[in-house]
């Protein structure tokens, strides 16, 4: 039997051109000589669609693209798609398997994730059976993503002895880093308690916050990984099984081709990108996503001559092209040459739109204008340096409106959790790529893209980060050295470390109450930040819900 899993990349919503994607995608996989095809977890609607589910006219027009798919799916293939489904009054995650122009089972999704990213409790109803059908000579059932990484729970325990051959799961797994080796383990646990074969296949695309990786997957009965799909790419993993029941199960053969142009379907295992390029690319599809799914035509980076500016401006080219981004520099009474040069460098090293919007004009007239109540004497402070920002944030904001560029801002996570930026400001803006991303990540982002070619002015990643808005100054003057308060952030918010827990890893006392009172007091901030892209385990957008009222600093 030769199967193949079709990682796709849906669009929320798009109902229509998401059940396009999947009758073409089939028809490939089939002319190609594939007999079961699987696609993703809600292929149908998109991952995640939130409160879409709530509703009933979206699962009702859910409902007319899954009866289209009846006509349209190749009739001798067996195709497994992901949809929500409204049965008697129930809203369920479904998997739909189409034999023949009929529906021929669903299965409804048990476990129901409700953590982190995760939100289906409060969306839809646990299923309750599990499903088993018998296809050429293999017995077949069907998990959804979470129904698998529990291997103690419902939808594991429920198949226990039933001799089930081939375990196919539909996931919308989003990625973090090392979240590949996370599902390998996990699925392998299950492969190995089941005694069977299972057929991992994934969404791969950006939604809002979240990308999908891909990396769809065989996993044999002793918990090997097999067969891998391409990560952060559409693809097609070709394989087939013996159909001979007598055959051992963990066998796994190439999948021959059906006719002689079907092209190469021997089953292939990718191999896992570095770390750094794994992390770029998820960055990078989940910018192009982002802007694409939405519909703008191009973007505008504010380029400084620092770091954070920089890798936006880099990821923000190699994901759109280059005519396709706009840079704009607004140097102040501040600025130095060489972040002033380099800018310029850098927007010639890419071959940019780029211009050139001073600012210390419009600081001086909203100075005279501000005297009035602040009066002549003043000292410059706190105040003087966010009103640099919020011009900045100012100019910005009007070439957005008047040209429909999206502005896309260069906070990282260290400056987020910190509050080390400034509201209406250096945050105004529509799209956060490197929010999630901590400083020190930043540059070792920066010094790989330069290896893969040398896009950013090597002086810029060698300068001490500054924000340029008073004389001489450092991020240090304000901040932790970047390689301390980095693992303290990642262990206070990630891994939700307390204040004794962090003291006694050996964190100096000063050093982490002064880090939970600054990312305490900083929730108001990221409330009103731009959405960005989830890396890492737990992100301020999608995982981390703190109340902004909230005197609780340990």
């Amino acid at each position: 039997m030769k199967i193949a899993l079709i990682q796709m990349n849906p669009t929320v919503g798009a109902l229509e051109a998401n059940t396009d994607q999947i009758i073409s995608k089939a028809w490939k996989a089939f002319d190609e000589g594939a007999e079961l095809l699987v696609f993703p977890e809600l292929s149908i609607s998109g991952y995640p669609p939130e409160d879409l589910i709530l509703k009933d006219h979206f699962c009702k027009d859910c409902e007319i693209q899954l009866q289209r798919l009846k006509k349209e799916l190749p009739l001798k293939a067996t195709v497994v798609v992901g949809a929500p489904v409204s049965r008697k009054g129930k809203k369920y995650n479904a998997a739909v398997v189409f034999q023949g122009s009929k529906i021929r089972g669903e299965y409804y999704k048990m476990l129901l994730p409700n953590y982190g990213v995760f939100d289906e409790k409060r969306l839809f109803d646990s299923g309750i059976e599990p499903l088993i059908f018998n296809l050429a000579g293999q017995k077949i059932s069907i998990h959804i993503c979470e129904d698998s990484w529990d291997p103690t729970g419902a939808a594991v325990t429920l198949l226990e002895g039933k001799g089930v051959d081939l375990l196919i799961n539909l996931s919308a797994s989003p990625y973090y880093r090392n979240k590949l080796n996370n599902r390998i383990e996990v699925l392998s646990q299950t492969a190995q308690k089941l005694k069977t074969t299972l057929l991992y296949c994934n969404l791969v695309g950006g939604q809002d916050e979240l990308v999908f990786d891909g990396a769809s997957m065989v996993i044999a009965p002793d918990g090997t990984c097999l067969a891998r799909a391409k990560q952060f790419q559409t693809d097609i993993l070709h394989l087939s099984v013996p159909q001979a029941s007598t055959l051992p199960r963990t066998a796994l053969q190439p999948a021959s081709e059906s006719r002689q142009d079907a092209g190469d379907t021997t089953p292939r295992k990718e191999s896992p990108l570095p770390d750094l390029e794994e992390t770029y690319e998820a960055l990078k599809l989940g910018l192009k996503d982002y802007v694409e799914k939405i519909g703008f035509k191009r973007v505008v980076v504010a380029l400084s001559g620092g770091i954070d500016s920089a890798i936006v401006l880099a990821l923000a080219v190699d994901a759109l092209g280059k005519d396709r981004v706009a840079a704009i520099t607004m140097p102040s009474q501040y600025s130095s040459s060489e972040t002033l040069g380099d800018a310029g460098e850098m927007a010639q090293l890419l071959d940019i739109e780029f211009h050139t919007l001073p600012i210390k004009g419009l600081y001086d007239q909203f100075d005279d204008e501000l005297s009035t109540v602040w009066g002549e004497d003043k000292n410059p402070g706190l105040a003087e340096e966010n009103l640099q920002a919020r011009i900045r944030g100012t100019l910005i904001m009007a070439l957005s409106n008047e040209y429909g560029w999206l502005v896309l801002t260069t906070g990282n996570k260290s400056e987020m959790a910190m509050g080390y930026c400034t509201l209406y400001g250096d945050m105004a803006g529509g799209f956060a790529v490197i929010k999630d991303v901590p400083k020190t990540l930043v540059f070792d982002l920066c010094r790989w893209r330069n290896e893969q070619g040398v896009v950013i002015p090597p002086s810029i990643i060698k300068r001490p980060p500054s924000a340029e808005l008073r004389p001489d100054q450092k991020d240090t003057d304000s901040l932790p050295p970047y390689e301390v308060l980095d693992p303290l952030l990642e262990d206070y918010v990630e891994n939700d470390m307390g204040m004794d827990g962090l003291i006694a890893k050996g964190y100096d006392e000063t050093i982490v109450r002064r880090v939970i009172h600054a990312v305490e007091l900083s929730e108001y901030k990221r409330r009103q930040s731009p959405p960005g892209i989830k890396i890492t385990p737990k992100s301020f957008d999608r995982d981390r819900r703190i109340p902004i009222v909230n005197r609780y600093r340990n």
